[in-house]
């Protein structure tokens, strides 16, 4: 995987995280399974790593102490989230309830059905 797309995850999960509240287990989890290959498990604790502070130290000690930690990538998807999460909160200011229920309906759709499918 290359280290712009693993930016790019990060990116799109702060986006993603500022727009409706979630981000690791919505977005970059499954995009570090299905576009990263990285395994299940990996891709738990690489997320966790990047949402250190405050939200998985807990347990992105745990899945370290497994070795179940890329930290490079834990460190570029940090500073993904650091920027999308601003865009994400600045876009959500100009979306109404409604439509941003809609498009977090659709973002599970999507996800569950690559999920299920893929």
């Amino acid at each position: 995987m290359t280290w712009l797309l693993v930016v790019l995850i990060g990116l799109v999960g702060g986006v993603v995280s500022g727009l409706f509240g979630v981000g690791g287990a919505i977005v970059i989890v499954p995009a570090l399974v299905l576009l990263g290959k990285l395994p299940p498990h990996t891709a738990s604790g690489t997320s966790l790593a990047a949402l250190l502070l405050p939200v998985g130290l807990l347990g992105a000690i745990e899945y370290y102490r497994r070795g179940q930690v890329n930290i490079p990538y834990a460190i570029l998807l940090a500073a993904g989230l650091f920027v999308g999460a601003f865009i994400g909160a600045h876009l959500a200011g100009g979306v109404s309830d409604v439509a941003l229920k809609r498009a977090f309906g659709g973002l599970l759709l999507l996800v569950a059905g690559k999920l299920l499918l893929g």
